[in-house]
């Protein structure tokens, strides 16, 4: 059967997984639809995300559609989980990104997209809930052409507004879609609106293929579709199809656009097996992992090997995954997404292949902490257990970190927000039956040079009755633009041999991890290694790589040192009555105002300014104020 693998991706509240529900309600995977608001959905099978009405964990499922299975994986809207999407991302051939017909693109809709562009996902983009008042395509798909920066083809137009919404015309099959208590009728368009509309995506489609441009004014379907296929797989042009999945409308045409115009997944069953495991979930059952094939076959009691931790373990099950339901099958091939069972320890981003032909896949993108909370048991008798529960959600979640406090001793566990800090901890005390105290959460810092230093020169010389060691290095110390950093030699005339400037460099990125200021990592740093010194007995790269560490740490405290904290730009929409004191308000909060239109507010505040923000802002604005955030880098902390 042919594959097409695929991702849901949208801003919180854009409708993804009701549009889950309803492909697997249409596609005869469930037998009734699954709503968000009675906690019923199929993918968000978890207690937290039925509490809180929001998709935390990507859940894959599947089901099947024109001689097509698809794989859907259904990924989190909320900033504070964007490593799941990630995770996702890595594995997936394409997408459908969704998009509310009120608001268009969406804080965390622009941030999942530029995820899927680092992947080079193909996308197809759903304008969702156009029934809704004050919905509208046009005002929707300009805002993806203007926040997006991509080439919209619009390939249906809406029957009816807001309320009065029943269904869509394809303009590729000029054909009228619409639906009555689920039901689709379809019949031909040819009414001279229909017409102009496809006249207008001829030629937006003519301007990007050539195909096209020479059959203008008399494009076949097929030409029109082929042409839209190469262009979404390109990246030259996004297919826009519309509906309300809530009500059943749109969905039949977009399961035929994922079939017409993503890809199929590429890699062949009989090479050697490739695959990578992009999810860990412990559940009552046991250990699964979540495997991406992409060459080979993988059989039930295979042996494969970890070949980044050069380590054998054996399959001994698959399962195919229907959200928290599985059915164990003997054998999976390449473009096929499973869970196995019996792999113990391997982890997120591991590749698994086959100890005669091993192979290392590219590992997904883990993004650093900034929120940190101090965790501890409440009774001392649980100590260890909650040592055990810690470790076992950070190989679930990579995105998660944790550390000792060297100071006080505590346990501190970091993430990418407050809700994920909060999900983390609950999740400690309704799975693992743990009591818990939380500390309040803390930003992580980062520190960057102001200004420089030249020629900063360090000795290291060490005599103690054994081999001693000798290096030394002149160091200059500059500003580097962004976070990174860079290190470069200038050393000429051998005085430093190139294996002892490669130890200098080592040296310099483990004084990175700790800043004069407060002990925080260091960025936007270059470091130039500018001469030196060797002995021909005593000199050793082990005694280059501390004397790099050392000079570094001295270059450092000697330069102007700028204290950097975490900022996030947050969107407030409010009455208009509110939005007086939701100014005054971010102002207090250290915010800078970047933008107003209409109800909402768009500004960049300190990610410390922000905890506990949601419930005073639904204080300040009787309820009615609600608000996005993303994260936004570092700035100067004032």
């Amino acid at each position: 059967m042919r594959v097409r693998n695929l991702g849901i991706l949208a801003h919180v509240d854009a409708g993804k997984t009701t549009l889950t529900e309803r492909i697997l309600y249409v596609t005869g995977a469930t037998y009734k639809r699954g709503e968000v608001h009675t906690g019923t959905t199929v993918t968000d099978f978890d207690p937290q995300e039925r509490d809180r009405g929001i998709t935390i964990f990507a859940a894959a499922v599947s089901c099947d559609w024109a001689g097509h299975r698809l794989n859907l994986i259904d990924t989190p809207g909320h900033v504070d989980f964007s490593d799941e999407v990630e995770r996702s991302l890595r594995v997936l051939d394409g997408a459908v990104a969704v998009f509310d017909a009120v608001a268009g693109v969406e804080p965390q809709s622009e941030s999942v997209w530029r995820q899927a562009d680092r992947y080079g996902v193909p996308r197809l983009a759903f304008v969702n809930k156009l029934d809704r008042p004050g919905a509208d395509l046009d005002t929707a798909v300009a805002s993806i052409r203007d926040r997006l920066g991509v080439t919209p083809l619009v390939v249906q137009v809406p029957i009816g507004r807001e309320a009065g919404f029943t269904g869509v015309v394809d303009l590729v099959g000029m054909r009228a879609l619409t639906w009555t208590d689920g039901v689709l009728t379809e019949r031909p368009a040819t009414d001279p609106a229909t017409r102009a509309a496809r006249q207008r995506l001829e030629e937006a489609v003519a301007e990007l293929h050539p195909d096209v441009l020479e059959e203008l004014g008399a494009v076949s379907q097929d030409t029109l579709r082929r042409a839209l296929r190469e262009l979404t797989l390109s990246g030259a042009g996004v297919v826009v199809l519309c509906g309300a999945a809530y009500r059943d409308r749109g969905v039949e045409p977009l399961l035929d656009a994922v079939v017409d115009y993503l890809p199929a997944p590429a890699g062949d069953a009989t090479g050697s097996l490739a695959a990578l495991v992009f999810k860990v979930h412990t559940a009552a059952t046991g250990r699964l992992t979540y495997l991406r094939i992409y060459e080979g076959t993988l059989s039930k009691g295979d042996v494969v090997w970890d070949a980044g931790a050069g380590r054998a373990e054996r399959v001994a099950r698959i399962l195919r995954v229907q959200a928290d339901r599985h059915t164990e099958v003997d054998r999976a091939v390449a473009g096929d997404i499973v869970a196995v069972v019996g792999v113990k320890a391997a982890r997120t981003g591991t590749t698994l292949s086959s100890r005669a032909a091993p192979v290392l896949l590219e590992a997904p993108v883990t993004a650093e902490p900034v929120v940190s909370v101090a965790v501890e048991a409440k009774r001392s008798a649980d100590t260890q257990r909650l040592a055990v529960a810690l470790a076992g959600l950070i190989e679930e979640d990579p995105s998660l970190a944790l550390r000792t406090d060297p100071e006080t001793g505590q346990t501190v566990l970091s993430g990418l927000g407050e809700l994920h800090l909060e999900v983390a901890v609950e999740k400690l005390r309704l799975v693992n039956g743990l009591a818990v105290t939380v500390g309040r959460p803390q930003v992580a810092y980062r520190e960057t040079v102001g200004r420089g230093v030249s020629g900063l020169l360090y000795r290291h010389v060490k005599q103690d009755g054994g081999a001693g060691q000798f290096a030394h290095v002149v160091l200059d110390l500059a500003p580097l633009a962004g976070d990174g950093f860079e290190f470069r030699s200038t050393v000429t005339g051998g005085r430093v041999p190139r294996e002892y400037v490669r130890a200098v460099e080592a040296g310099c990125r483990d004084a990175l991890a700790s800043g004069p200021l407060g002990g925080h990592r260091v960025v936007g740093v270059r470091v130039t290694l500018t001469d030196g010194a060797t002995h021909p007995k005593d000199s050793s790269e082990q005694a280059f790589r501390t004397a790099g560490r050392l000079g570094l740490r001295e270059a450092l405290r000697a330069a102007t040192m700028t204290l950097l904290e975490p900022v996030a730009e947050v969107t407030v929409s409010a009455p208009e009555e509110t939005l007086g004191a939701v100014l005054g308000d971010l102002a207090a909060r250290r915010g800078q105002v970047t933008g107003t239109t209409g109800q909402a507010v768009t500004a960049v505040v300190p990610l410390a300014e922000l905890f506990g923000y949601v419930t005073q802002l639904r204080s300040r604005t009787r309820g009615r104020g609600t608000c996005t955030t993303r994260p936004a880098g570092f700035q100067p902390a004032t």
